[in-house]
């Protein structure tokens, strides 16, 4: 049975080397200027190139997701952007639609090339089709249960890796305008909008909100609930999945390392005895917030069930 690596967001120098220290077997940043990742901070290219060395001395990857979904203006940057991030020894690139695969291949033909959750890959035909593309990695989408990711593994070239979200905040919709600025100036604008975080709430469901995030990238809706599959691990791990993705947006570095710490823990336990592995009712006690609940969405086919 392979091992399957565990991907954990970091938005600085200090979250990455924590998070590493912790068990992630790789690490994935962005940029506000071409990721959709919510980051923070950005690394300063000093820091990147630190953060690289430690992650390599320590046997560990980091990508960088460039998974915007760019308007023709973005472009003019994109590809000195790219060359920049292979001279600094990232090991991949996670992208999100054709146009910035057709860039990546021309600016950085030798790096990897990941496809984020953005392009709704839901069967193993579109997988195979970005693959012959030139895609190494796919995020499958997060609507699939654990049958249909076993489904699309073993129909799709082993050579393919499969990437599916276990932890975290999950979006429902994405625009790529600022819409609630937008709706509240009256008019669309072109102008910089500062990040903001508002809650949509729906009258026949009161107590329960979904988080809206806005920046000048445009308008994220999130479930009223977080994704959490540490008690299901064996599932994804028999599914064929070879890495498991930990979401970083709306949580903080000491919360991100808490998930790292419990899924590492819990993963070494399945792989010492994976006949007998029980899962461990406070492995979810230490990363448990007041304020969101956990689901399983649709990985177990019943997007209600809680935790």
């Amino acid at each position: 049975m392979h091992n399957v690596e565990l991907l954990a967001p970091a938005r600085s120098l200090e979250e990455l080397k924590l998070n590493i220290t912790n068990g992630a077997d790789a690490i994935y940043i962005g940029s506000e200027a071409f990721g959709l990742n919510s980051i923070d901070k950005e690394f300063l290219k000093d820091e990147l190139i630190e953060g690289i060395n430690f992650a390599h001395k320590h046997n560990k990857k980091v990508y960088a997701s460039v998974n915007i979904v760019p308007h023709s203006k973005d472009f003019s940057d994109i590809e000195t952007y790219l060359k920049e991030l292979e001279f600094v020894g990232i090991d991949a690139i996670i992208i999100a639609e054709p146009g910035m695969l057709v860039v990546a291949k021309k600016a950085v033909p030798n790096m990897d090339i990941h496809l984020a959750e953005q392009a709704n890959v839901t069967n193993y035909v579109t997988a195979k089709f970005w693959h012959e593309q030139g895609i190494k990695r796919i995020t499958l989408s997060r609507e699939l249960s654990c049958d249909e990711l076993g489904q699309i593994r073993l129909n799709t070239p082993i050579e393919l890796d499969l990437e599916a979200y276990v932890h975290g905040v999950m979006a429902i919709s994405y625009s790529g305008r600022p819409l609630i600025s937008n709706y509240i100036k009256g008019k669309d604008s072109d102008s910089e909008v500062n990040k903001k975080t508002y809650s949509l709430v729906e009258e026949k469901r009161p107590g329960e909100y979904f988080p809206v995030y806005e920046d000048e990238r445009g308008t994220f809706i999130f479930n009223s609930k977080d994704l959490c599959m540490i008690k299901d691990l064996p599932a994804m791990i028999k599914s064929g999945i070879n890495s498991l993705k930990i979401e970083g947006k709306m949580k903080d570095a000491n919360y991100i390392s808490k998930v790292v710490k419990a899924y590492r823990f819990a993963l070494d336990k399945f792989y010492e005895d994976p006949n007998n592995w029980e899962f461990n009712p406070s492995w979810i006690e230490e990363i448990k917030l007041n304020n969101r609940e956990f689901t399983s969405g649709f990985y177990l086919e019943n997007p209600n069930d809680q935790e």
